[in-house]
């Protein structure tokens, strides 16, 4: 039980039955709470079965019932995930009234009731976040309800008035919500915050979402935090944003284990979370590679890269193509090469929709060139009369004079046109001949070849040749790191370069449509067959009236019938956004976007062209080589100035005692950066320990061992040099069986070994952090790297050295010894 406020005519006994009796009034509301949902629960179950067991109407309705289905399948999802912690405040208002605060609105028991519970995102529950003693916003009390599978277990109250004024029947209790929650020890989930957001924190949340909003923020400030309920209030506030959904981009797949279930949590199922490697359908780039090669592959100069890669396959030879077709020599200049391919990519047409243009091109002049020759003129003649003369040129002059003479009629004289006969029936069986030869198919796809995102990028990055043509703006040892094998897996790097070539390939998809309108035609013909069958069969009532009855098949056409079958798309918001390269979200929040390169920022504006970003981060905290120390830098090629910064400024996760050393790390780093205020004191410091570079691994694996045995419910990190991860990560799990490490790092286990780039935006309990020194020598922004892992402990915090401690962590160890 907490400690109270107590009224000094109330003894201790007294004091503790008067808990007691508030905690069973609250429990008795928390009770009405639930058998509310659980009727709203049942209103929308059933609503649902009935709108998935319909199967009349038109096409129009079926897409209709779609629709209504997606809406009450979230519906019922958020009061699933309301279950737990339904309730957790109540603001007392000074005109008497109490509202009780949770994570959905809970109608009353009759329509014209007041509701028994508003949603925490309603304008009328900003006070539960905001009130202070100096600006109580008309709330004299605020209480937090602290509840566990629906049973209240503590209340803790905030008085914003004087003591003498609390009227008898309210007894005061409280130990802060917030620094209750602090003290918990962690789970390897992060946790919803809905009962202990901040007033800084609220106020970023409930922001406008127009316009790019870049939240600065140290570590521990809750900049996640922020993002995921950020995600949440705009839902909430903006019904539209339900159908385009929200995108929240963050690091690695671990930060998204680590986050995934605080929006479901909320009852949210229109958020897609992804990382970067995860921003391609049907592909997960998860392997890693060299930061010098990702900072290339960074750049936006590789936007122009791949444009002229893709060029370079549009009919762009070096000189005449010969073409062997039909027993015929054929000759085709690089003029006309060239020509037809600006033709067909006129107006910006994409690559392999512009395909059709050129073939058109491409077989309209062999058909004419064979007919020709077959027709007796001289293979060579026509050649050479093009090598010499402008044949259009003279047509047009040509024209033009006998336009002269003869005016509006010249049409009539255009010599082309009155081709004999038998030439243009030559060159129409030509024109049909030409698609189905297999050398006249050949010639096409090497001219101009079909094209795949990750056909293009393949062949690009594992020919020098290619690389070369299409890259000249990079030097030869940049050139070299962009190489790679035909098999090497895709890293995230790479999908901000696939979706680029997407974008300047396009796909082709009238062969699909076609099919599809197949099926459809083939479906309403199965429908009309049957109901031929039905209309044949009222004959055989043998009833004089048969022809006046009503029946089935006069109210029914075919396309109804044939769309009774037809399944609603029941997927989510997110899923349908997931699977869909071109899905337009309505806002796009970017957590860790310090690391995010100028490709990927391109990626991200093509996801969202309205340009309503949440952009979330720490400039202390780029450790990615293809990222940003400066907000400038990173938004002003994309977004111009118009974007605003807000700042976090509390510390809630390290006491100060450990934020001690990082901060000496921070001041390296930027001094213009003030560090976070640590909310936390009275930890103990944190302990700098050296050894043989022999001992190390031995004794990191002793150390995280003993931090394990200190509780079962802490969880332990092991932070280390990305090049060290392979080799310590063993040396670890041979003392320590059941840790975890590698891609899919289980966080829910008590030891886990990662490295900095998988350590950011997570918390633990007690953290390693193994060869500070590795980390600096290890990455062009070894400070950040460090940075991190330093900041990532809640209780305490070991350094552990194979050799001396980097110069900038001296200061800080003697302090702590």
């Amino acid at each position: 039980m907490s400690s109270s406020l107590d009224r000094p005519d109330l003894t201790e006994a007294a004091d503790l039955t008067a808990r007691q009796s508030d905690i069973r009034r609250e429990q008795h509301r928390l009770d009405l709470l639930h058998r509310q949902i659980g009727r709203r629960r049942e209103e929308v179950g059933g609503e649902l079965r009935a709108v998935l067991s319909d199967s009349s109407g038109t096409a129009q309705g079926r897409v209709e019932r779609g629709a209504s289905a997606v809406r009450l399948a979230r519906q019922l999802a958020g009061l699933d995930a309301a279950e737990s912690g339904l309730c957790f405040g109540r603001l007392d208002r000074a005109d008497g009234d109490r509202l009780y605060v949770g994570r959905i609105g809970v109608p009353g028991v009759e329509p014209d009731d007041d509701p028994l519970q508003i949603d925490w995102r309603a304008p009328a529950a900003r006070p539960f976040y905001t009130a202070t003693a100096a600006a109580s916003q008309g709330i004299w009390l605020r209480r937090h309800l602290h509840t566990r599978n629906r049973r209240v277990l503590r209340v803790d109250d905030e008085l914003f008035t004087d003591a003498s004024a609390v009227p008898e029947d309210v007894q005061l209790s409280g130990e802060a919500a917030l620094l209750n929650a602090l003290k918990q020890s962690r789970t390897g989930r992060m946790q919803d915050a809905v009962a202990t957001l901040q007033a800084e924190q609220d106020r970023i949340i409930r922001s406008p979402h127009t316009g790019v909003m870049v939240v600065q923020g140290g570590p521990g400030t809750g900049k996640t935090v922020v993002a995921l309920h950020r995600a949440a209030y705009l839902l909430y506030t903006h019904q539209r944003l339900e159908r385009s959904g929200v995108l929240v981009v963050g690091p690695n797949s671990v930060f998204l284990d680590y986050i995934g279930q605080v929006l479901p949590g909320l009852g949210e199922t229109s958020v897609l979370l992804s990382s970067v490697g995860g921003l391609y359908p049907g592909l997960s780039a998860l392997c890693e590679e060299p930061q010098a090669t990702a900072e290339i592959k960074g750049r936006l100069v590789m936007a122009d890269v791949l444009a002229a890669a893709v060029r370079a396959r549009q009919a762009a030879v070096t000189g005449p193509v010969d073409v062997q077709i039909g027993g015929e020599a054929i000759r085709l200049t690089r003029r006309f090469l060239t020509d037809a391919a600006a033709r067909a990519t006129s107006d910006g047409v994409q690559h392999n929709l512009a395909r059709p243009a050129f073939r058109e091109a491409l077989f309209d002049e062999l058909a004419d060139r064979l007919a020709r020759v077959i027709g007796g003129i001289e293979a060579g003649f026509e050649e050479d009369l093009a090598a010499q003369v402008d044949v259009d040129a003279l047509d047009r002059a040509v024209q033009e004079d006998l336009a002269g003479v003869f005016g509006d009629d010249v049409a009539m004289y255009d010599l082309r046109a009155q081709e004999p006969v038998e030439f243009a029936q030559r060159k129409a069986d030509w024109l049909y001949a030409l698609p189905r030869d297999p050398v006249a198919r050949r010639l096409m796809d090497t001219l101009w070849p079909v094209l795949t995102p990750e056909q293009l990028l393949t062949e690009l990055l594992g020919d020098s040749g290619r690389l070369a043509e299409a890259a000249p703006q990079l030097t030869e040892a940049e050139r070299r790191l962009l190489l790679r094998g035909a098999a090497a897996p895709w890293t995230p790097s790479d999908v901000p370069l696939l979706d680029e070539a997407a974008e300047l390939l396009g796909h082709d998809d009238r062969a699909e449509t076609e099919r599809a309108a197949a099926r459809r035609a083939a479906q309403d013909d199965y429908a009309q067959g049957a109901l031929d069958i039905a209309r044949g069969s009222r004959g055989e009532e043998g009833t004089a009236d048969v022809e006046e009855r009503l029946h089935a098949t006069d109210l029914l056409t075919a396309e109804q019938l044939a769309g009774w079958h037809s399944e609603a798309d029941l997927r989510t918001v997110a899923e349908r956004a997931a699977a869909d390269r071109s899905w337009v979200f309505g806002h796009v929040i970017v957590d860790e976007a310090q690391d995010v390169s100028p490709m990927t920022w391109r990626l991200l504006v093509r996801r969202c062209p309205t340009r309503s970003f949440t952009v979330v981060g720490d400039a202390a905290q780029s450790s990615d080589a293809a990222g940003s120390t400066s907000w400038q830098q990173a938004l002003e090629p994309f977004f111009g100035t118009r974007w605003r910064r807000e700042l976090l400024t509390v510390n809630y996760r390290s006491p100060a005692e450990i934020m001690a050393a990082s901060d000496r790390v921070l001041e390296a780093i930027s001094p213009d950066l003030p560090p976070a205020l640590a909310v936390r004191t009275g930890a103990r410091p944190p302990s700098f320990e050296r050894t043989s570079p022999e001992e190390f691994p031995g004794r990191l694996a002793a150390v995280a061992s003993e931090l394990a045995r200190q509780g079962e419910d802490l969880r332990v990190a092991v932070i280390v040099p990305t090049a060290d991860l392979d080799r310590l990560a063993p040396a670890v799990t041979a003392v320590v069986p059941d840790a975890s490490w590698g891609v899919d790092a289980d966080l829910e286990r008590r030891v886990v070994v990662l490295n900095v780039r998988q350590a950011k935006g997570l918390e633990f309990d007690s953290v390693v952090v193994a060869d500070p020194q590795g980390m600096l020598d290890g990455s062009p922004r070894g400070l950040s790297d460090l940075y991190v892992a330093l900041t990532r402990a809640g209780r305490s915090l070991h350094v552990l050295s194979p050799g001396p401690l980097p110069e900038v962590l001296d200061d800080a160890a003697g302090e702590a010894t």
